[in-house]
């Protein structure tokens, strides 16, 4: 199961439900994917396709919506 927390200029951001425990998400468009660290800071884990311009625009996506990620993580992983 992987849970769409929100879509952003044809970007999923979603979660794997059986995954590592470290507050984290995925993001999705036709060009790639990358895992993002939102614990203890957001940071890049992974990147397989996005230019340096779609990483940064995710990053700071990722960003603003830091606190609703998370909250949606805690509610889909029961915390």
């Amino acid at each position: 199961m992987s849970p769409t927390v929100f879509w952003w200029r044809g970007y999923r951001f979603f979660f794997f439900s059986r995954e590592e425990t470290r507050v984290h998400v995925h993001v999705r468009s036709g060009d790639g994917q990358v895992k993002i660290w939102l614990e203890p800071a957001i940071a890049l884990a992974t990147n397989h396709g996005l230019s340096p311009e779609q990483v940064t625009a995710v990053l700071k996506t990722v960003q603003e919506h830091r606190d609703d990620i998370i909250a949606a993580w805690l509610e889909h992983f029961r915390c």
